[in-house]
């Protein structure tokens, strides 16, 4: 590990750097739009319109790496974040906010698939598994630092805003400066989506399910602590614990995944994320310890879902279809982190902040009635499916897109 460490340590700082940004960012966004009485629509939206933009990102990062180079579009992209960051400060316009998100969103969508695509292709085939566990920890611990470091300017002002531009600023030092070799161009992959369709459709569907869960956790989750009477610095730590409790479930999911049949956990895990998901939606003023138990075992639960959708896909598909499976699956995600904080937004507008513990509810609902192991089919299933699993998408701040390329 120190090795890998050594190597791609670079890579591990910039990673941490910009998750700690984005979480912070999209925190401190909710929570301002909350205390300005805006509707939980607003929310929603905004983190629409960053999910969107991470998915037009996709193609946009491609021609980017093509025309100019991994680092020099890293550092563009770093630029870009800053300045729309700060943008945020000269108007309190949804509509620009919209448009500020949906920029920041492909922008950062271009600077992971730098990362990600750097990381493995560098990476030996045998290194793989240990890059991505690196490359995990330090993605879940920038975004529970993102959520701490609320704490740090309980008045929303301006200084949150100030601290993100300079996480997105800095971020780009290491990068510029590693040792690292650069990284080969990534192919173009085509999508056939009939292919798919036919055949993991129970994969898509929890792919689906995850990204409306996740995208409305990152867009609602902190307007739905605030609207409990939580103060900024508990709201942090409410969205800190939960994004650690995810961080905690990857190593016995790992474990169980290669063991158990997936399709059976995947509608264990919507069983149980109904179970502890009702409790707070009927609960119209929880404690903060209630807030903080069953949010950790929710995050525990929902960060679950798309490393074993991925895994499910994974099995029947052949190794040079899997490029452009992860495409797919990042779409399908995106799709997912797009209206999953409309209908969510929207309940809790209408309906009351609590309501949007039912959407996890629901959401979960369809999945564990979609998902089953007897519906699973052994036709097409590989024998050299990769064992290891991606981490979730940090609501579409992430694509992991490169490192479920064949032969992980």
């Amino acid at each position: 590990m120190f090795g890998l460490t050594k190597t791609f340590g670079a890579l591990y700082l910039a990673s941490l750097l910009m998750q700690l940004g984005s979480t912070l960012l999209m925190t401190w966004l909710a929570l301002r739009l909350n205390g300005s009485g805006a509707a939980e629509t607003a929310g929603g939206a905004l983190m629409a319109a960053n999910a969107l933009g991470m998915v037009l990102g996709g193609w946009v990062g491609r021609s980017l790496i093509a025309q100019v180079g991994h680092i020099r579009t890293y550092a563009a992209c770093a630029g870009v974040i800053a300045a729309a960051v700060l943008a945020h400060e000269f108007s309190m316009s949804l509509p620009l906010w919209l448009v500020l998100r949906a920029l920041v969103g492909m922008a950062m969508m271009c600077q992971l698939m730098v990362i990600e695509s750097w990381l493995n292709d560098r990476a030996r085939t045998e290194q793989r598994g240990g890059v991505l566990a690196l490359y995990m920890v330090a993605s879940y611990v920038g975004m529970m630092l993102g959520q701490l470091a609320l704490s740090l300017d309980e008045g929303l002002g301006i200084r949150a805003l100030l601290a993100v531009a300079m996480v997105f600023a800095l971020c780009s030092v290491p990068v510029a400066l590693t040792r690292s070799a650069h990284p080969t161009a990534v192919p173009a992959a085509s999508i056939d989506l009939r292919l798919f369709l036919r055949r993991i459709p129970q994969s898509l569907v929890t792919i689906l399910v995850s990204g409306m869960i996740n995208g409305s956790f990152y867009g609602l989750a902190a307007i739905y602590a605030s609207k409990q009477g939580l103060g900024t610095a508990q709201v942090g730590q409410f969205m800190a614990l939960t994004i650690g409790a995810g961080l905690l479930a990857q190593l016995p999911l790992g474990w169980l995944s290669d063991r158990l049949p997936r399709a059976s956990l995947i509608r264990a895990v919507a069983v149980l994320l109904i179970v502890v998901s009702l409790p707070l939606a009927f609960d119209q003023a929880p404690s903060f310890a209630t807030l903080l138990w069953f949010g950790a075992g929710i995050g525990f639960l929902q960060f679950c879902l798309y490393p074993l959708g991925v895994a499910l896909a994974n099995d029947k598909m052949e190794p040079p279809l899997r490029v452009s499976l992860s495409g797919m699956l990042l779409i399908t995600f995106g799709v997912g982190a797009c209206i999953g904080p409309l209908i969510a937004g929207a309940l809790m507008e209408y309906l009351g902040a609590p309501s949007f513990y039912f959407f996890y509810a629901g959401s979960a609902l369809m999945l564990a009635l979609f998902v089953g192991q007897k519906k699973i089919s052994g036709k097409h299933l590989q024998k050299d499916a990769p064992l290891h699993h991606p981490v979730t998408p940090n609501g579409m701040a992430s694509c992991r897109s490169e490192l479920a390329r064949d032969g992980r």
